[in-house]
């Protein structure tokens, strides 16, 4: 017995590693564009239509706003057709889009190809859920679907820190566009090549209404909303407020520092799968949101204290992170036979403060002068948020 169930979970090592080089290559198309806003602003800025904050915002946007319409349905096709076959076409999709983005002309042309490339990225991620719902044991599920989770963040937050490097060193924004399009190639052939098909789990089936009108997935993309909704706005711009309180000699330690919002993921979502069963769903989200409140007034009020703004990058790294495991993990047991689904319709409506929140922190920034303001409402909605999530059900 004892040896069938080391089979069983040696058998599940490849998917998740896989699923991980997955979740790397194409979240890494969150944020790759987060660093170069200086190098894109040469590029494209014209006396007649400024370059500004906002503008430069709605990159993000873009990419998360066909990311988000694509949760549910990513979802559907992945538990009607396999989230192996319907991961490799969205993989396609992120790197076609990288190659178009390398070789824009405009800023209208960069902002169609992170459209573009959103439906990839929509689609990859919650179809790589999926697989992992999938392809583990159920013991294992909350560990590895924090460690997938860790790698949608490893990605996001390591091109912050390395794009700049490769637009240094070859002189050239677009080559560190097409390091990322490099990136999810390599991935899309492993993948093709090495990832096995997940073993079939048969569920009750329940209606996709049924689904969108359950509260609890509701309350749970609202605390999604202020996880990781709010990693991905703080992430495109912690860089840009870290430069503008900082100069260092060593240009390369502000990327690092930023970059510590995300990949501080890697060690806290599945730390979180750990700490489900030992706080509960509800209090480890309080914990979390608690967290993140602090981290957000802390950047609010003492921008230029390098000690604190790096306490405050702890705080989010971990605040952020640890609720994924339990956040999905729920919606899928909630909803086992429409499991992708499920899980998108929690990342979608955290995708919603994406799409909002990232171009309204660089409109107030504009308009203040710092971003003071920005990031005190942004740590007003996650004490708000803190208050709503008491409703989760702690099962």
């Amino acid at each position: 017995m004892t040896s069938k169930l080391i089979q069983k979970e040696n058998s599940s090592i490849r998917p998740l590693l896989l699923a991980c080089l997955v979740g790397f290559a194409f979240s890494a198309n969150y944020t790759n564009h987060a660093p170069l806003k200086d190098w894109l602003i040469k590029s494209f800025n014209t006396p007649e239509m400024p370059f500004t904050k906002a503008m430069f915002g709605f990159l993000t946007t873009a990419i998360f706003l066909t990311h988000a319409a694509m949760q549910i349905p990513g979802g559907y096709l992945a538990d009607k057709y396999g989230p192996k076959k319907v991961l490799t076409i969205a993989l396609l999709v992120v790197c076609l889009g990288n190659i178009g983005i390398a070789f824009s002309n405009s800023y209208y042309q960069l902002l169609i190809w992170k459209f573009l490339v959103g439906f990839g990225t929509g689609t990859s991620f919650v179809a790589g859920a999926r697989y992992i719902f999938q392809s583990v044991p159920t013991n294992k599920l909350l560990l590895y679907q924090g460690y997938y989770g860790a790698s949608v963040l490893l990605g996001s937050g390591f091109v912050i820190f390395v794009i700049p490097q490769i637009a240094i060193y070859f002189q050239s924004w677009s080559a560190a566009f097409l390091s990322t399009a490099a990136v999810a190639i390599l991935v899309l052939f492993s993948w093709i090549f090495f990832a096995p098909e997940p073993t079939a789990k048969e569920h009750p089936h329940s209606s996709l209404l049924k689904l969108l009108s359950n509260s609890q997935l509701w309350l749970m993309g609202l605390v999604q909303m202020a996880s990781f909704g709010l990693v991905i706005v703080i992430g495109t711009w912690i860089t840009t407020l870290l430069k503008e309180n900082f100069s260092f000699s060593n240009k390369w330690l502000i990327s690092f520092i930023a970059s510590l919002v995300l990949l501080l993921g890697l060690v806290s979502r599945p730390w979180g799968g750990k700490l489900v069963g030992v706080f509960g769903v509800r209090k480890l989200l309080i914990i979390s949101l608690l967290l993140n409140t602090a981290g957000c007034f802390l950047l609010a009020f003492f921008p230029s204290i390098m000690a604190v703004d790096f306490l405050a990058i702890l705080f989010l790294g971990i605040g952020t992170g640890l609720p994924y495991s339990g956040l999905f993990n729920r919606a899928a047991a909630l909803f086992p036979g429409r499991a992708g689904a499920a899980m998108g319709l929690v990342n979608m409506l955290g995708i919603v403060f994406i799409l909002t929140g990232t171009p309204l922190v660089g409109f107030i920034a504009d308009a203040m002068g710092n971003f003071s303001y920005a990031f005190i409402s942004l740590g007003i909605f996650a004490f708000v948020i803190c208050l709503v999530s008491l409703r989760i059900k702690n099962d």
